[in-house]
Parts: structure tokens; sequence; C-alpha cells
């Protein structure tokens, strides 16, 4: 279940963002959707229309997941909010759980990073036109074709990359898997334009909390500038999936997800370790 107030200014984009966020929580897993309820707040007062727009946006992405929105449950409240409670369904066995990442395993994101700062300078007014199209494309995006081929591979452990940025939830993995995860900052993809406000110092707040706890786990090669070790604090909104499998397959999966039209690459690589998070430049 997720669900939050607007990242983006369409009502239309926003209610299909905040739909595929919900639904990446079953992908992570390994699982498929099955049904999914509304979860709805605004303002009395307010132009129903738009109101209207952020139900139609999510309900269609609901439907490109295959699936049906069955209920839901609204609330007056001061700022509009929207997402979905999404029952999934897998089985025991081959649920893909976030720790079972092995020493040896290399590392696959499957979405470029830069959702906060964009959206943040969005809401400041800041943002180019293009960089806010290009985020609203990526963020709107199904985990559902990555998810698939991940299970194909039958990869060791795997998570979605949200709001604890993609230093938290890969300590989360290392963590739970007894293993240290190395990182190469050049190899990461990036939204346009995220480079540009990170050296505006464009973050959310939630990029100081992410910042705060998670770097007592975390070492940054000196030589990688300081506004650019944000970036992998910030938090992210319908970000992509971060994957653990086996070396000897992890180019044909890299190939197939780029065949399927995700913006997925190889990251870096597991050893054995404590939950420490190394980037290298």
């Amino acid at each position: 279940m997720d669900f939050f107030p607007p990242v983006v200014d369409d009502p239309y984009s926003f209610g299909a963002i905040a739909a595929a966020n919900a639904l990446s929580d079953i992908y992570a897993m390994g699982g498929d959707p099955l049904m999914a309820i509304n979860l709805a707040a605004y303002p009395d007062g307010l132009d129903m229309s738009a109101f209207s727009e952020i139900l139609r946006g999510g309900a269609e992405k609901v439907r490109e997941a295959g699936i049906a929105i069955a209920g839901g449950h609204t609330v007056t409240d001061k700022e509009p909010k929207y997402g979905l409670a999404v029952t999934g369904l897998v089985h025991p066995d081959k649920i893909i759980a976030k720790g079972g990442a092995q020493a040896g395993d290399r590392l696959i994101l499957t979405k470029p990073l830069g959702t906060g700062v964009i959206t943040t300078a969005l809401k400041r007014d800041q943002a180019a036109p293009e960089h806010v199209a290009a985020a609203v494309t990526s963020m709107s995006r199904l985990n559902r074709a990555a998810s698939h081929l991940a299970r194909q591979y039958a990869v060791h452990a795997m998570t979605d990359v949200t709001g604890y940025a993609l230093l938290g939830h890969a300590h989360e993995m290392a963590h739970l898997s007894l293993t240290d995860f190395h990182f190469q900052f050049s190899a990461l993809q990036w939204l346009p334009g995220a480079f540009d406000y990170a050296d505006r110092d464009t973050f959310p707040g939630g990029m100081w909390r992410n910042h705060d706890y998670f770097s007592q786990w975390t070492v940054f090669h000196p030589s990688i500038p300081e506004p650019h070790q944000h970036l992998l604090y910030d938090p992210q909104t319908s970000g992509g999936l971060l994957v653990a499998v086996a070396a000897d397959q992890a180019e044909s999966l890299l190939a197939d997800l780029l065949s399927a039209g995700e913006t997925a690459a190889l990251v870096g690589n597991i050893t054995a370790g404590e939950g420490r998070l190394h980037i290298s430049a």
C-alpha cells in the first residue's frame, strides 16, 4: 500500500505515477497483482475535474497491469493524496526476498535515478519542462516486465528503489544478506537534469533524513563531488528494481531487459560483508 501528495502538476500523470509506485511493491517480490483498491484524499471545494483525472490515471495504469480496481475509500483532507492498496499473488517458494543476495553476484538497476531532485525543482518552479516530461515517463513505467524477466533468471534478491533512495534500499538488501555492495558511480543511469538540480542543492528534505541515517554504512570515493553523493540519498518515486543476480547470468539478463525497453544497467557487484556500501568513481 502506498499513497502520497502530488509529485507533478498534471493530475492524470500523478494518478498514473502513484498507481505504478504502489504496484511496484508486488513486482519487487516476484509476484503478480490480483486487484487494487483506491486510497484517496481530496479537499472540499477544489475542482472535481482534477480528482477525476487522478482516478483516471490510476485506473488506466492498473488496467495496463492487467487487473481491476475493486473499490476504494476517499476522505476529505487539506491536500490531495492518492495511491493504491494492492493485493498480489506469489508462490511461497518463489518469493524474491531482499535478503538473498550472495557474494559474487552482480547488481542491475532498471530505471534511471533523479526523480527526487527533479520533482523538487518542479515544486520550486525551477524545472525545465523536458526534464519533468522524462521523469514522468520513468515514474509512470511499470516494473512489470523487469520483474517477469528477473524471475526467469531466478535472481537471488530484489527490491524497488523508492523513498529510502538507492543507498537506503541497497543497505537493506546488503544487511539482510550479510554482504557488502560495491557500486560504480559512473555506471549509474540518470534522468536528464538530475546533476544540474543537485549542483543547485535542489533536494527534498527526505534526502537529508536518508543521509543522516544511511551514511554510517556508506563510503564514497573522495573524487565524487558531495552534491553527486547526495543524489544517491535522494528519495525516488516509482523507481526501478535493484536486482542481485549470479555473475554468469548478469549480462544475459541485462540484454533481455534492454530488449524489453528498460533503462537498465550493471551498476556494481557484491562481496561478503555486513551491510556496508562502497561507491567508486
